[in-house]
């Protein structure tokens, strides 16, 4: 029996390092049906011409935790956005494809990856669709296990992994994420849900409120009519997702025994500056805005709120 088709699409901007050692790991997976989609967006370094070297076998990558394998070359097309007449759809579980999206604009999280988003759905019609940062490598058997457990529950509508960090201080078994908690009464408006008194390390699966966007599966029919919402171009996109697919009546869950490794926050520390902190303060109050009733009322306690957010971590860093 042919195993669903899974749709797994990247972003990449001027971050060939990361995603290059992404895409080494992912073309070493178990699962036999899926496509691989780059969305680049407008690179201003040589990003597409690695990516290119790559998928041809002329790079060779291999890092502590990733091993390389000769199993290129990759089939690679390349194509200009909107410009899809061309490519060549037919599926063949045995050969190893690539499809290299060259993005007009940097678009951001969002919008960069609802163009990957529309021409996937459009044009392979997959029964899923993973959202994978680029500054992540996953285990093989990461997406055999997602699988498994929404095949077995058609309330399923998004799924996310256990989440390590890539090394944390040395080690690559700590844990990142398992899932989080919407709380629009405190910013930023979700938190994980390690910091619930009562979360349970031995479930196989935990239902949650949101999974992060670094690594999430997405059941095709779930997924809402306008993709990501493109109201925010960093930040919240993935939880506001999950509250779109939950709206749906779906379930979202993370798969305990599904592993990625993330090296967090690479995109937003290429150009960490107060003028991204601010941004991202203002990001996560538009989503609670959209979200919360009676906003503005509430203003002045998440003022408070971060206030005391940024003294802790200026306490923490002395």
């Amino acid at each position: 029996m042919t195993k669903p088709l899974v749709s797994i699409i990247l972003l990449n901007w001027n971050g060939y390092e990361d995603t290059l050692e992404a895409l080494e790991s992912l073309y070493q997976i178990n699962y036999p049906n899926y496509n691989v989609i780059v969305a680049d967006n407008n690179s201003t370094n040589d990003s597409v011409e690695k990516i290119k070297e790559y998928a041809l076998g002329n790079i060779r990558v291999e890092t502590e935790y990733t091993k390389y394998v000769d199993n290129k070359p990759i089939k690679l097309t390349i194509v200009n956005e909107g410009e899809y007449s061309e490519i060549d759809n037919t599926s063949d579980e045995n050969e190893k494809k690539l499809l290299l999206i060259k993005n007009n604009e940097n678009y951001g999280f969002a919008k960069g990856n609802n163009i990957a988003i529309d021409y996937t759905i459009k044009y392979d019609n997959p029964d899923y669709i993973l959202l994978l940062n680029n500054d992540t490598i996953v285990d093989p058997n990461f997406l055999e296990k997602l699988i498994n457990v929404a095949q077995n529950d058609s309330k399923i509508g998004l799924l996310g992994p256990k989440f390590y960090y890539y090394d944390y201080e040395g080690s690559h078994e700590t844990i990142w994420c398992i899932g989080s908690v919407v709380d629009l009464d405190h910013f930023p408006g979700h938190h994980s849900i390690m910091e619930e008194p009562d979360y349970d390390l031995t479930q196989d699966v935990i239902e949650c409120d949101w999974v992060s966007g670094a690594g999430a599966l997405i059941k095709t029919e779930a997924m809402p009519e306008s993709y990501l919402s493109t109201e925010f171009f960093f930040g919240c996109e993935d939880v506001d997702l999950a509250i779109s697919i939950k709206e749906k009546g779906y379930k979202v869950v993370t798969v305990m025994d599904s592993i990625i490794w993330h090296k967090v926050g690479m995109s937003r520390h290429k150009n960490s500056t107060f003028k991204t902190e601010y941004n991202h303060i203002k990001t996560n109050l538009q989503f609670i805005k959209k979200h919360k009733s009676h906003y503005y009322i509430n203003l002045p306690k998440y003022y408070y709120q971060i206030l005391k957010l940024y003294i802790k971590a200026i306490i923490n860093k002395l």
